[in-house]
């Protein structure tokens, strides 16, 4: 539970009255010694469920190790039944990101060779250090206010004393890192429209009354929903970068494996993520390891040229297709240490690059990963 929320602060009160009760004790003698007042303890850490122990979702955890390595890629739509392990995979990832250089006080945790505005005022009066800290991974809940999300101006000091006055809201906190929306196709149409624009623009624009704030927020946008609650609007789907589909194992012994993990991990957390520690840290290695070979990965004119007739074929609308799919097998050619892009990497990826770019074709009623996969068998063979 977050410290700041109410549920944090009223677990902590019986321990600020139990240590006010103490002092009062010790001022009459003897008897506070022999019953000191406990220090108020810290909530543990709740530890994620490790990446590596997650069973089948292949495509899933792919997708969102390609969105970790190259951000370009445009973020990642998952869409899948209740209870498949979408929201376990996307608060485990950030247990695997390397850690990011960042400037030291920076509100917007903003990359030291490209100072936001505040830290450029800030370097006129004093040098700027850069420091570690965590990839963000920050949750938009549905209930969230435009306030909390795009940020808030205090509008009486400014009015009082002339200064403009800035909570960050939810999109500062995600610059440079992942913001995810569970069940984002039922997000409110006003809450879409802001995420759209700072999508597009790379920047949040926060205007009260004459007043207005600007700062960079570039995220990856992850979602997450079940297709039977609602329609996810075509300009917001049209920003993710990839779209997965995950569905109920129907392989016996698979099940019996989740339930195992899962039951292990609930039962021993700490245990349990020790265990897979081994495989978390090698995960990690490969993922900065790609991060940093990436720019050197080529893509042959060849690949580019079948990228742009599968796309063509399956009537995919504009352009975006073509650039995500090379994005995309470039960041996994770089995830498994490859120099250059091939076909393999191309096939691999075009489902989860396409499959939400296709127009619905009223003579053929196979679904978009059905086309998909009949056009690769086509271009590339068996």
């Amino acid at each position: 539970m977050d410290a700041d929320s109410p549920g944090s602060v009223m677990e902590r009160a019986p321990d600020v009255a139990a240590t006010k009760g103490a002092a009062k004790r010790g001022s009459r003698g003897k008897r506070a010694e022999e019953t000191p007042a406990a220090a108020p303890a810290e909530a543990p850490k709740r530890l994620p469920f490790p990446f590596s122990a997650i069973v089948g979702q292949e495509e899933m955890k792919l997708a969102l190790l390609i969105a970790a390595v190259d951000q370009s890629v445009g973020g990642v739509m998952v869409f899948g039944d209740r209870g498949t392990g979408k929201s376990t995979a996307v608060r485990a990832l950030a247990a695997l990101l390397p850690p990011m250089q960042a400037i030291d006080g920076c509100r917007y945790n903003c990359d030291p060779a490209k100072p936001c505005a505040e830290c450029r005022a800030r370097a006129a009066d004093a040098p700027l250090h850069a420091r570690r800290v965590p990839v963000p991974v920050v949750d938009l809940p549905l209930g969230a206010t435009e306030d909390r999300v795009v940020g808030a101006l205090d509008l009486e000091r400014a009015l009082a004393k002339g200064e403009k006055a800035f909570e960050p809201g939810l999109l500062a906190r995600a610059h440079r890192g992942f913001l995810y929306i569970d069940e984002v196709n039922l997000l409110e149409d006003h809450l879409v429209d802001l995420l759209l624009d700072v999508a597009a623009s790379g920047e949040n624009v926060v205007e009260r009354e004459g007043l207005s704030i600007r700062h960079p927020a570039r995220f990856v946008l992850v979602g997450s929903g079940n297709p039977e609650e609602g329609e996810l609007r075509p300009q917001l789907l049209d920003r993710f970068g990839l779209s997965v589909e995950v569905k109920t194992p129907t392989v016996l012994q698979d099940r019996i494996e989740v339930v195992r993990r899962r039951d292990e991990f609930e039962h021993d957390p700490v245990a349990f993520c020790e265990r897979w520690h081994k495989e978390e840290k090698a995960l990690s290695r490969r993922i900065e390891s790609a991060r940093d070979h990436i720019a050197g990965v080529r893509v042959p004119d060849q690949v580019l040229e079948h990228a742009a007739q599968l796309c063509m074929t399956l009537g995919a609308d504009g352009l975006r297709g073509e650039l995500t799919l090379m994005r995309a097998a470039r960041a996994l050619a770089a995830l498994d240490g490859d120099a250059e892009v091939t076909d393999a990497h191309l096939r691999k990826v075009a489902p989860a690059a396409l499959r939400h770019r296709l127009r619905r074709n009223p003579l053929d009623e196979a679904g978009s990963s059905v086309r998909i996969e009949r056009a690769l068998q086509e271009m590339f063979g068996e």
